[in-house]
Parts: structure tokens; C-alpha cells; sequence
């Protein structure tokens, strides 16, 4: 029987933890910066919920659930994993619209399911990190979001990324002026998005397999790069100009940029890191999608970060700290004998009185293998009392780091790792 995990998903080790747990750390404390609160969902929606709103591919990467019980040999299925944290917002603000402030901004860190081909970055199962603003049309909202993810990235350390803007409307009107049918409109967006990964022939190809003429095709991908005169362009010019000047220093107006979601209604935008291929993240404007639940249109503009995305880039660039690239624990207490087990505990409860993450070596053994266990665990610290130490009321702390020992009073032992910690 196979041990590893269903392809697409993994397992997390403390290490792993570690660095999710600081990225969501930071996202979660920018977030809240700007006024954003805190949402959270059911792993699974009625499916009705989730069908219709991610167009033709999406659609087709939803995770079913089959009906249960008596019904279960029907191979229907009324649930299914959420795809993604936009659309059960939509039905959030619908069912709670009366609770709810006339402007909600809200984030949301959960996982979520697709049916996709697993590949590096790129899982069945992961988590997405959501940002977004409900009740206001103002340029004002995707200003003050492109602010916030700006500020999350820069603060996990990313340099050199590009903020990716364009307009759903602007699209439409060159696709319009191209002379594409309207039926045929979803198909062009759908191929568009895929240009980083096939190019502009290979979107051509595909735009004339989707029954859309050479001629026209040709045209459609001409005007991207000298679009028709149209009110999105001085939209999006109102959007940098709100933008503070770190943020709109890294905004790239970028008229290929598609998004293949087809509930966006504006302004789309996704970021773009060299060297990286596909996006940390992206959202939009998708001021229809909430009137599929309510029966009324409400404005709402989000973005969402792609966590595993983040840590994958962070981990194979060494842009972790050393705090979290390191393990979990300060201090290693040692046992010489049984007979100071109690005392050994006794040491390590005083240390957590103090802060420290502290760990009793669980049996009496060897000095030399305990300092080994704790090296090998990227533990800095260890804490040793023997006869000596134990008669002065000292503890003997070696630095595993620096390889310096020193006696310390047993009421300053914690007060002295803090300091080495901290030189």
C-alpha cells in the first residue's frame, strides 16, 4: 500500500508549517492594516453555488461530491469543494446582507479544491489568501488593494515583481472593434489568457480552432498592442494615480492580461515575478457575480495570493529568515540521570515561564549525543545542570551556534539566552 499522499496534495512537516505560518502571519497583519476583517467558509457549497460562475475550463475543475445513502447509486452529485473563496463571498453578503456594513472589506485564508494536472507550484489542494471590498464602484477600492498586496509581498521580501492592470471593458471593446461575434467573445479571453504560456501564434491557433476567423483573430491581437480610444484606459490611468508611489512604480498597464474567470466586469490585475513562470496572484472587478445570489448587482473588487505559490518561490530563493528557517525550539534540556528528571522538567517550566520554546531530552544519556540531537534539530541552545551546577544553583547554557558554554545563575538562565538570541 502506497504511503504518499493523492497526487496534487502533500503532507506538511514543522518545517513546512513554519514558513506557512509566517507568510500567513504576514498577509494576515497587512490586511488588517487597511481595515480588512476576517471571513471564513464551508470546505464544501451546494453545488448549484459553484457551477456556472468560472466559465467553460472551471467548470470543468470542480470537485464533486456524489450524493449519499439511498441516493448514492445515482452518481449525481449536490455538493462539491469550493474552487475558489470569491464566489462563497458572493453568497455570504447575499444571506447576511442585512448584518453586514454597507462597505465590507473582509480577507480569507482557506484552502480549496481543483480537478488540475498537478506541476511544480501547482496543487489539487491549496490555499488561497483573499482580499475584498464589497459595496463601492471608486477606483479607490482596487487603489487601496494593489496597496495592501503590494505591501504584503514587499514585506515578505519580494523585489522585482510587476503589478499586471487592465480592464475587462477595454477587452470587450477590442474585441468588438476586431469584429469577434459576441458568442464567441468568452472563447477569445479564455485563449488570450493563456499567451505567457503558448505565445501569440499558439493564441492564434487557438482562436482559430474556436471558430473564430484568421482575419478577425489576426486584427484582435493587433489592436492589444494600439487599442481603440475608450473610457476603461482612463480608468486604469485613475486607478495608478490613486496608487501610492511604491505601489504605482510597479503597476504595468498590460492589455494581454485576460484572467480566464469569467465573472470579472473591470479592472483585472495579477502579479508578475521574473523568472517565474505564471502569477503569485491576481483578481478583479466582478460587479455582477453577488446579483447571481441577491437578485440586485453589488460592486466588489478582490485579489487573491496564491500561498503555496508564495512559499515554493520563497523556499527555492532563500528568502526565509533564519528564525524561521531554523526549528521550532530554543532550548534543549538535558537528563544525566534519571533522578533529575523532575528537576530537568522543573528547569524547562521556568524557561516557558520566560517565553522559550523549550524541549526535555526524554531520557538520561550521553551529554555528547544530546548536544548532536539538539544540533540536529537546529536547536541554538542547551541547558545543563549537573552535581556542579546543581550545588552552586547555576545552569551551564552552550551556545550550539557559536560553540560558547558559560555558568549563569539558574534564576538568570532565561534572561541570558534572550541576550545571546539577540547579539
Amino acid at each position: 500500500m502506497s504511503t504518499k499522499p493523492p497526487s496534487g496534495t502533500r503532507d506538511f512537516l514543522p518545517d513546512d508549517i513554519r514558513r506557512r505560518n509566517y507568510v500567513i502571519g504576514v498577509i494576515r497583519e497587512v490586511y488588517e492594516k487597511y481595515g480588512f476583517e476576517p471571513l471564513e467558509t464551508p470546505a464544501f457549497e451546494n453545488i448549484e453555488t459553484l457551477l456556472g460562475k468560472y466559465g467553460e475550463e472551471g467548470n470543468k475543475l470542480i470537485f464533486k461530491i456524489l450524493k449519499r445513502g439511498e441516493h448514492e447509486h445515482t452518481g449525481e452529485a449536490d455538493l462539491a469543494l469550493r474552487y475558489d473563496l470569491t464566489v462563497p463571498l458572493a453568497r455570504v453578503v447575499a444571506q447576511y446582507q442585512n448584518e453586514l456594513p454597507k462597505f465590507f472589506k473582509r480577507y480569507q485564508i482557506q484552502p480549496v479544491w481543483r480537478a488540475d494536472r498537478p506541476a511544480k507550484g501547482r496543487f489539487r489542494e491549496f490555499y488561497q489568501c483573499d482580499v475584498d471590498a464589497i459595496g463601492s464602484t471608486s477606483p479607490i477600492v482596487e487603489a487601496d488593494i494593489l496597496s495592501a498586496v503590494a505591501e504584503v509581498l514587499a514585506t515578505l521580501g519580494f523585489l522585482e515583481f510587476r503589478i499586471r492592470l487592465n480592464d475587462r471593458r477595454l477587452l470587450t471593446a477590442i474585441l468588438e472593434h476586431a469584429g469577434v461575434a459576441a458568442a464567441h467573445h468568452g472563447d477569445a479571453l479564455i485563449a488570450l489568457d493563456k499567451l505567457d504560456k503558448i505565445g501569440v501564434e499558439g493564441v492564434e491557433k487557438e482562436l482559430v480552432a474556436r471558430s473564430i476567423p484568421a482575419g478577425t483573430a489576426s486584427k484582435y491581437l493587433s489592436l492589444l498592442r494600439q487599442p481603440p480610444d475608450d473610457p476603461a484606459v482612463a480608468h486604469l490611468r485613475e486607478i495608478v494615480a490613486l496608487c501610492p508611489p511604491a505601489c504605482a512604480a510597479r503597476i504595468e498597464i498590460d492589455l494581454s492580461l485576460a484572467r480566464g474567470l469569467s465573472y470579472y466586469t473591470g479592472a483585472i490585475m495579477e502579479i508578475a515575478v521574473p523568472d517565474l513562470a505564471g502569477s503569485l496572484g491576481g483578481g478583479g472587478r466582478y460587479d455582477n457575480l453577488i446579483g447571481m445570489f441577491l437578485g440586485r448587482d453589488v460592486p466588489a473588487c478582490g485579489f487573491s495570493l496564491g500561498l503555496e505559490r508564495i512559499i515554493v518561490v520563497m523556499t527555492d530563493r532563500g528568502m526565509f529568515p533564519a528564525s524561521v528557517a531554523g526549528g521550532g525550539v530554543d532550548v534543549l534540556v538535558t537528563i544525566w540521570n534519571p533522578d533529575q528528571r523532575a528537576d530537568a522538567l522543573a528547569l524547562a517550566g521556568e524557561l516557558r515561564a520566560s517565553g522559550l520554546r523549550v524541549e526535555v531530552y526524554p531520557e538520561a544519556d550521553k551529554l555528547g549525543k544530546q548536544f548532536k540531537y539538539a544540533s540536529g534539530r537546529a536547536i541554538p541552545f542547551v541547558a545543563v545542570v549537573g552535581d556542579d551546577e546543581r550545588a552552586r544553583g547555576d545552569v551551564s547554557i552552550k551556545d550550539l551556534r557559536s560553540g560558547e558554554q558559560a555558568p549563569v545563575a539558574r534564576t538568570e538562565a532565561a534572561k541570558r539566552i534572550v541576550e545571546w538570541q539577540n547579539r
